[in-house]
């Protein structure tokens, strides 16, 4: 067992800080404080770079306020792409601070390709690559992959984790109501969530277990679908499940307790606007809403255990 494996060092966060929580950085311009934004503004007028600056100073007040509560924190990356080589640099700026907190991050890219492309996307955000004979390395502790252009393309991306002792959260039962078009249908009467589990563990085979039992080869499970949960959780006994959907998405928190084996281990929950934008623009005391917010997320999760 390697002591430095994103399992290990999940669940180590996980118990020291009595917390699954997960916080979301999915930063919006309309909704950041207007004192932030403004500042920005001015500074670089109605750019990207402003945008990219209010986004990065946001996320810093966040990731103080939230770091005792959180076990993890996972940024977007869509929210910053779209600001361009400036939006791409606040994620960047974002994951180097939020490390420097000793935050575990991950990475939601949702990436999926064959063979060399694959492989290209896990050196870019999990580190492994060689930049004229020196190794790169990655501040992002893992990342989502979307699996449905096969199991071949889980292979490069497992094997870049494996090698860097980064993680990987596969896109399994997502929360989203379109979900059902295509994940629920069934092959010989099993559904294709069901098949993707079966790659996981199968892709699974050749990992190391962390001390508490688990590997760092993870799935998506939304929390809008906790049935589901069940019979995944039965499935993948030492897959750490992502879960999104608690907040804006409707999901029970009361049915938490099936994505969660006996040990209270093996998933973490995430919420964004729930616990990131509670507030209005032009309100002064935002990072006490925060912390509220973050703090009673993380008790709910804790009871519905």
């Amino acid at each position: 067992m390697a002591k430095n494996m994103f399992s290990q060092k999940l669940n180590k966060a996980i118990l020291e800080k009595n917390s699954r929580l997960c916080v979301g950085l999915d930063p919006r311009l309309e909704l950041l404080p207007k004192t932030i934004l403004n500042a920005a503004i001015k500074k670089h007028g109605q750019t990207n770079q402003a945008a990219a600056d209010a986004i990065t100073t946001f996320n810093k007040q966040v990731l103080d306020t939230v770091v005792d509560l959180a076990c993890c924190v996972k940024p977007q990356i869509a929210f910053y792409e779209q600001f361009g080589a400036e939006g791409i640099q606040s994620f960047w700026d974002t994951v180097k601070y939020a490390k420097s907190l000793d935050l575990v991050v991950i990475a939601d890219i949702k990436r999926g390709d064959i063979g060399s492309t694959a492989q290209g996307y896990a050196h870019a955000y999990l580190g492994g690559n060689k930049l004229f004979n020196k190794k790169v390395e990655s501040d992002i502790d893992s990342i989502t992959i979307n699996p449905f252009l096969g199991e071949d393309t889980l292979e490069p991306f497992v094997s870049v984790a494996k090698q860097e002792q980064k993680g990987l959260f596969v896109l399994v039962k997502t929360s989203n109501p379109g979900s059902k078009d295509l994940q629920d249908l069934k092959i010989d009467n099993q559904s294709i969530s069901m098949r993707v589990a079966q790659m996981i563990n199968h892709q699974a085979e050749s990992l190391p277990l962390d001390e508490y039992g688990y590997h760092s080869l993870g799935a998506v499970i939304g929390a809008t679908y906790p049935k589901s949960a069940q019979q995944f959780r039965k499935v993948l006994p030492q897959s750490i499940f992502l879960v999104p959907g608690i907040g804006a998405q409707g999901g029970d928190p009361s049915l938490l307790k099936h994505f969660f084996n006996k040990d209270k281990l093996g998933a973490i929950v995430n919420s964004s606007r729930g616990i990131t934008f509670t507030f209005k623009p032009n309100e002064k005391n935002y990072l006490t809403d925060i912390r509220k917010s973050a703090l009673e997320t993380r008790d709910l999760i804790n009871h519905n255990l």
